[in-house]
């Protein structure tokens, strides 16, 4: 029985551990944003988005994009749209590859994944900035339409889904996801 809890806390520290450093990468990968439209885009967060769902899954990568949003605000790296649109992508992501876990091909779960980050971030992320534009930022912020933080949540969602498959199918290629993953359950 001891040993059972030992590993469940050291696997419990590991998941933690990569939780923290999964979001030290995404608030340093904040300086290297774009402005579109009035949003700063950030494609490092959403690759963090997918790395959060396919190596700790839904949860961890709803902390993780919380907790690189304030850092992100606090150090003036990010506006408040940061909240909506990289929480509900690090959801529908985390879920998508959790629920998809019984496909037998691993590549057809992760472009599941990334078409769930992009649609969570993008599409579901942009429409919820719009309320957060009203009450947390005010009237004049909210005098846009409710669609106009589609089109650059999209653009910076697709820029770091893309770029995370990429190296995901990279660490796939070369053997070394398989190990990742075991050394993670």
């Amino acid at each position: 029985m001891n040993n059972t809890v030992n590993t469940k806390t050291h696997k419990t520290i590991i998941k933690l551990a990569l939780c923290g450093i999964l979001t030290a990468v995404a608030v340093a990968g904040s300086l290297l944003q774009f402005p579109v439209l009035g949003s700063k885009c950030a494609p490092v967060q959403h690759m963090v988005n997918i790395f959060c769902a396919v190596f700790l899954g839904p949860w961890y990568g709803v902390a993780s994009a919380f907790i690189a949003s304030l850092l992100r605000n606090l150090f003036s790296l990010g506006s408040l749209m940061a909240f909506p649109g990289s929480m509900v992508g690090a959801l529908l992501a985390g879920v998508t590859y959790a629920a998809a876990k019984k496909l037998k091909n691993n590549y057809v779960r992760l472009i599941l994944t990334l078409i769930a980050e992009v649609i969570g971030t993008g599409v579901l992320g942009g429409l919820c900035a719009y309320p957060v534009s009203i009450f947390l930022m005010g009237n004049e912020a909210g005098s846009v339409a409710f669609y106009a933080y589609i089109v650059p949540f999209l653009i910076s969602t697709v820029a770091g889904s893309a770029i995370s498959g990429i190296i995901i199918l990279a660490l796939e290629r070369a053997g070394v996801m398989s190990k990742m993953k075991k050394s993670l359950e």
